[in-house]
Order: structure tokens, then sequence, then C-alpha cells
């Protein structure tokens, strides 16, 4: 997974395969998601992502599974 910010328009790209998109979808106004053929996620765009996102920050967490 990618994530790319442009600075110029305030947009945040977050590429979860290298697969093509074949549909976009809008979820609102500012937030956009790519799928795939078989309706898998590719792309997330996010406009004015300064507003929507906390994008000063990004962190990743791997949690473990509970086990039984």
């Amino acid at each position: 997974m990618k994530i790319k910010y442009f600075t110029g328009t305030d947009t945040a790209l977050v590429e979860f395969s290298d697969h093509n998109a074949s549909q976009t979808k809008e979820i609102n106004e500012n937030i956009y998601v790519d799928l795939d053929p078989d309706g898998n996620l590719v792309n997330m765009t996010i406009e004015h992502a300064s507003r929507q996102a906390n994008i000063a920050e990004v962190a990743y967490q791997q949690m473990k599974s509970k086990s039984s």
C-alpha cells in the first residue's frame, strides 16, 4: 500500500493494489474509490485531505488476532 499526498491540490491518493481500475465510485463529494473488474479496491482519492483526514500523521499498526 502506498499513500501519496499532493500539496498543490491538497489531495491524498491511497493505492491498495497495482490492478487496473475499471470503475470509480463517489463516496461523497471529496472521496472516491476505484475498483477493479472484480469489485476489489484499487485506490482511494481524498480531496481536501487536510480537512477530511489527519494527513499530517500516518501510522501503521498490525494487530495480533485473539486466540480462543
